[in-house]
C-alpha cells in the first residue's frame, strides 16, 4: 500500500513538470492563417443561419450577400451586432467583410455573421482572440427551435380538447 502511495506521488510529480512542460508549448504565440490574398476564412452560426465570411485589410466596408450592410440589415440594432466584434477587438473600420449568409431569419443571419467576423478576426491576428473571448463571440449558440412532434399541434403544444 505504501509503495502505491509513493508511486502515486512520484506520479503526479512526473505530471506536473510534463504539465508543465506541455503549458510552455501551448502558450507559444498562434500562426496567422491567411490565404493567398491575405484573407481570413471562418464560418458562424446561429439558429438556423450559416454565414461564411472572409475578412481583410481595407476600409470597414461590410457585403453580405453581395448588398451593403445597411442595405442588406436595415435595422440599426442589427447593424449593431455586425459592428460588436470589431469594438470589442479594437479595429474598427480596418477590416473589409465579405459575407454570404443562407438560412434563418435577419436576427439569427445577423448572428452568424457576428459569430463568423469573430472567427475570422482571431484567426487573421491571434492576438485579438482573448479579448472575442472574454466577450463571448467565439462560442456558438447552441439553442435552435425545437421540432414538431407527431400528435401534437406544435413542439410541445397539444390539440385542443373538445369533450363533445
Amino acid at each position: 500500500m505504501a509503495d502505491q502511495i509513493n508511486s502515486l506521488e512520484e506520479l503526479k510529480g512526473t505530471v506536473t513538470e510534463n504539465i508543465g512542460g506541455v503549458m510552455a508549448e501551448a502558450e507559444a504565440p498562434r500562426d496567422p492563417v491567411r490565404d493567398e490574398l491575405g484573407r481570413s476564412y471562418a464560418t458562424g452560426k446561429r439558429k438556423d443561419a450559416t454565414a461564411r465570411v472572409w475578412i481583410k485589410p481595407g476600409s470597414g466596408k461590410v457585403t453580405v450577400n453581395g448588398k451593403e450592410l445597411n442595405t442588406y440589415f436595415a435595422r440599426p440594432v442589427l447593424q449593431m451586432i455586425l459592428r460588436q466584434p470589431f469594438q470589442v477587438a479594437g479595429v474598427e473600420g480596418e477590416f473589409d467583410v465579405y459575407a454570404t449568409v443562407t438560412g434563418g431569419g435577419l436576427s439569427g443571419q445577423a448572428g452568424a455573421v457576428k459569430h463568423g467576423i469573430s472567427k475570422a478576426l482571431q484567426l487573421y491576428d491571434p492576438a485579438l482572440r482573448g479579448a472575442l473571448k472574454a466577450a463571448g463571440f467565439l462560442t456558438r449558440d447552441s439553442r435552435v427551435v425545437e421540432r414538431k412532434k407527431y400528435g401534437r399541434r406544435k413542439a410541445r403544444r397539444s390539440f385542443q380538447f373538445s369533450k363533445r
